[in-house]
């Protein structure tokens, strides 16, 4: 059963290009699976396992107290793993094909208010070390290009272009996309590439120098690698506590709060959709919520009855 999880995974990635990230979580819901039918004596291989077969499954995920979220992104993985063997010819049926997942509201995105975000850069901005003023590049930038932390953190230098003032990234499904900076981020950018990022590439232990797929990383840990996604929370989550931000924050919260703060100050929803990368207008169009409370003020104190 696992050699068919590595094919279908292997045509997710050479095929379709999804993310590693995404290839990790399709590894861990199928793996999940194999151990469920296991347990269950159920059959060892795909073509015995029917639609009756998967629906103790689905009891047990939601047993084991999983959220909605979770359990329909495995429910997800499932349906497209059989989907894929029927095409395949693997199965002579989908006993997937019939399942739903469970539904629930729309789950809005948290957004730091401006205010916040001002303290939170402020508090970085404060740092001399090596480590503390790389930690301001990337919180501008984050905050200036509303990128993904996996998309920040794969980031090579020779992807910013400071004459242009632009960031090129490579965000889902291998899709390029240019996005514009503004000048106080490329300032912090510029600082961190001239005095910083040389001593964290001179400060790799046991080593003359970073892995060579790490030598034009643009954002290095304090071993000359690239630094990681939880690398880089942590320290988020330090700089927020520091900042008196209670709220939980998160890189992706920093992606919610450009959106939403561009969407505030007048910018179009499409150009937010070009700028965070979706492919649906439709996804884009969450972050239209978190902008009614400004709205409703803004028409309070504008029209003339509104405060009567």
């Amino acid at each position: 059963m696992q050699a068919q999880v590595e094919i279908f995974l292997n045509y997710l990635s050479v095929e379709r290009g999804v993310s590693v990230h995404t290839l990790s979580a399709y590894r861990n819901d199928l793996e999940q699976l194999i151990g469920f039918l296991s347990e269950s004596r159920v059959g060892t291989k795909w073509p015995e396992i029917g639609e009756k077969d998967l629906t103790p499954y689905l009891r047990d995920l939601e047993d084991r107290g999983y959220s909605i979220s979770t359990r329909s992104r495995k429910i997800a993985s499932l349906k497209s793993f059989f989907k894929f063997l029927k095409a395949e010819g693997c199965v002579a049926s989908n006993p997937a094909e019939r399942i739903r997942s469970p539904r629930s509201g729309p789950t809005l995105p948290k957004a730091l208010t401006i205010g916040q975000v001002d303290r939170l850069l402020e508090e970085v901005g404060g740092e001399s070390s090596p480590e503390g003023m790389r930690d301001q590049a990337m919180l501008e930038l984050l905050y200036a290009s509303g990128l993904r932390v996996s998309e920040l953190v794969g980031l090579d230098i020779r992807d910013v272009d400071f004459e242009a003032m632009t960031v090129r990234c490579v965000g889902k499904g291998a899709k390029e996309r240019l996005i514009p900076l503004h000048e106080e981020a490329v300032a912090v950018l510029e600082t961190y590439l001239a005095r910083v990022r040389p001593r964290l590439a001179r400060a790799a232990t046991g080593a003359t120098e970073a892995p060579e797929p790490e030598k034009g990383a643009l954002f290095l840990n304090t071993r000359g690698g690239r630094i990681t996604r939880q690398g880089f929370w942590l320290r988020l989550r330090s700089y927020a506590g520091r900042a008196g931000i209670t709220t939980k924050l998160t890189p992706h919260t920093m992606r919610h709060s450009f959106a939403t703060h561009l969407l505030r100050g007048g910018a179009s929803l499409r150009h937010v959709q070009e700028l965070l990368g979706h492919a649906s207008i439709a996804t884009t169009q969450i972050y239209t919520h978190l902008t009614n409370d400004h709205v409703r003020q803004e028409y309070r104190r504008a029209h003339p009855r509104a405060t009567l």
